[in-house]
């Protein structure tokens, strides 16, 4: 069997989240109203969720959300 070839990352996952959030809503802004515009900025706002939710659990007294 081949080897793995591995990755290391240079930048932390909620770093890497946060850009791919802010390049996603940069396109759509460049897009027409419509449901591609809708996807990508869902997509964003999945990205920006996803770096807060890492952020919290990795905190270190991992305290609930405030409301």
């Amino acid at each position: 069997m081949g080897s793995r070839r591995r990755f290391s990352q240079i930048s932390p996952f909620e770093e890497r989240l946060a850009e791919e959030a802010r390049r996603l809503r940069e396109e759509a802004e460049l897009l027409p109203h419509g449901p591609v515009r809708d996807a990508a900025l869902r997509k964003a706002r999945q990205a920006e969720t996803g770096s807060h939710m890492t952020e919290w659990l990795t905190s270190p007294g991992l305290q609930p959300p405030k409301p």
